[in-house]
């Protein structure tokens, strides 16, 4: 064997032993050979909060109370005078007539009737269910995405005085980065099937995001069959209790049997702020069509 040809076999040798090492070589027969590993959850850090932001909770020192003193970025929760969530006393919800449907334009929810994977998060303060891939809010030519669902216990909105044991929000985003919520009480009742894929998998460990490939949930199975709604203008309920939050709160409530309560409040429980003087605010009752994609 010449020179040359030595040389050549040298860097033969080299490129394999540097693909091997690299793990950008071809599989070996032993590996092309083994069984897929089954889908398991894949546990991933959530954001970060902002440096800035204080801690924040609903009871104590840095409660609901005194939000509005923990940080100069929490002032609405204090000075906010379109604050939520509030008690719907039912005579004061007006029907939406044509005087009102500039404030109140026509709601559309548009459903898209597929199963969408979850990724779930306890984020110390609620269960949040992401989308990104979720269904869309139209209010008047406004479409407004979900990008997530979460939940209060006990509710945070009130009917005539009367508190639910749970409440569902699912939270939808403009392009222009404005929200709606549409927002769905929870009483006791029967056993809800549609919560189970999300509810077996309830993420018990704080700051971590879930994604379960294996989970599925369609959204539309999760709302009330009737989709009559109170409407009015308000805020996000947690800080920074930012306002211009469009509401739609659906009148009837859903059903989740005794046992599934407990499995989120043995989680999650207290994560609910009082509710908020009306200050002059009108709130309308009004249908949501449904529509599908």
């Amino acid at each position: 064997m010449n020179g040359v040809m030595v040389r050549r076999l040298l860097l033969v040798c080299a490129g394999v032993l540097f693909a091997a090492a690299c793990g950008s070589g071809p599989a070996s027969l032993a590996d092309q050979a083994a069984p897929a590993a089954e889908p398991r959850p894949v546990m991933r850090p959530s954001a970060a909060p902002d440096a800035g932001d204080p801690d924040w909770h609903y009871e104590g020192p840095e409660g609901s109370e005194h939000w509005g003193e923990l940080s100069p970025q929490f002032a609405a929760c204090r000075d906010g005078r379109a604050q939520s969530p509030i008690d719907i006393t039912l005579p004061v919800a007006r029907g939406v007539t044509e005087a009102l449907r500039l404030q109140f334009p026509p709601a559309t929810l548009r459903i898209a009737h597929h199963e969408h994977i979850a990724d779930g998060i306890n984020n110390g303060h609620t269960i949040q269910v992401n989308y990104d891939d979720g269904d869309t809010l139209f209010l008047g030519e406004t479409a407004y995405e979900l990008v997530q669902y979460h939940f209060h216990n006990p509710s945070e909105h009130l009917l005539s005085g009367r508190r639910f044991p749970m409440e569902m929000h699912m939270v939808h985003r403009s392009a222009a980065g404005a929200l709606a919520v549409v927002g769905v009480l929870i009483e006791e009742g029967g056993h809800n099937r549609a919560f189970e894929p999300v509810w077996s998998n309830l993420p018990k460990t704080r700051g971590v995001e879930t994604h379960y490939e294996h989970v599925k949930v369609d959204v539309d199975a999760l709302l009330p069959a009737v989709r009559t709604s109170y409407r009015y203008d308000g805020s996000l309920t947690t800080p920074p209790c930012t306002e211009g939050v469009k509401w739609i709160l659906l009148t009837m409530p859903i059903e989740l049997d005794a046992a599934q309560i407990h499995a989120f409040t043995n989680l999650m429980h207290d994560n609910s702020r009082p509710v908020q003087p009306l200050n002059g605010r009108t709130v309308g009752a009004d249908m949501v069509a449904m529509t599908s994609r």
